[in-house]
């Protein structure tokens, strides 16, 4: 078994068991587990495949396309899907839209780009029922120049791709949260705060619960973040190690 294999399996294997402890709300949906390649070679994204991955995340759409139309990915990943997770700038829209296999934008953080990528989808999806998956970034640390939706801006936003946006499919929220925040100090904040998100929207939009899903948590919590009802963990350090430095 290859390191990627054994890693992926130590993580796996630690969602299962801090899913046994979410409260019996939350146990209606299989926490999703999103390996992030960010820097990391195609070759590492096809081990982690053929390991039994399916949900691959990458924050640079440059890099998400490049490895999206890779050859070996193509011929050797026919199942995979695609999560762009990091910032969107509306001059990118088209080449994120354009990789086989997109699965889900988890960053939408204002009206603008929800409207591009609506209008862009048109051009660019291959069945005309198949609506493109996104997902609302929110602010929840209230941290200047991070990307995300002020939390008082949550309810419009989301209003917004719901009756403007017939091409997209909200599914959820999505928060990145403080960094080097410690679980052993307790419930994490921007989880109790997306929670809360959720809360709000599902009785301001009338919308299901067990259909906004949220997306919390990263190699250093997504225990915690499963615990505290994530329902999709962007993990990568865990899974293939010390990130490459960017040289691009």
């Amino acid at each position: 078994m290859s390191l990627v294999a054994e890693n992926l399996k130590i993580v796996c294997n630690k969602i299962a068991v801090a899913s046994a402890k979410r409260p019996l709300e939350c146990k209606t949906v299989e926490p999703r587990l999103v390996a992030v390649g960010k820097l990391h070679s195609h070759e590492l994204i096809i081990e982690a495949y053929e390991a039994g991955q399916r949900h691959f995340g990458e924050n640079y759409v440059n890099e998400l396309a490049e490895k999206g139309h890779h050859a070996d990915i193509l011929a050797k990943c026919n199942d995979i899907r695609w999560h762009f997770i990091g910032h969107l700038q509306r001059n990118k829209v088209n080449k994120l839209l354009s990789v086989p296999n997109l699965y889900v934008v988890e960053t939408v953080d204002n009206e603008k780009i929800s409207s591009a990528l609506d209008s862009s989808w048109l051009k660019c999806r291959k069945q005309d029922d198949l609506k493109l998956k996104v997902m609302v970034q929110v602010n929840t640390s209230k941290e200047e120049g991070k990307s995300g939706c002020q939390i008082s801006e949550v309810c419009s936003l989301v209003k917004h791709v719901i009756d403007n946006c017939k091409n997209l499919e909200f599914i959820g929220l999505m928060t990145i949260g403080m960094y080097g925040y410690d679980p052993a100090d307790g419930p994490n904040p921007d989880f109790l705060q997306l929670r809360e998100c959720k809360r709000n929207l599902s009785e301001e939009l009338d919308i299901d619960p067990t259909k906004i899903e949220l997306s919390m948590g990263m190699s250093n919590d997504y225990e915690q973040a499963v615990e505290m009802g994530s329902t999709n963990v962007r993990v990568g350090s865990s899974i293939f190690g010390e990130r490459p430095k960017k040289d691009w």
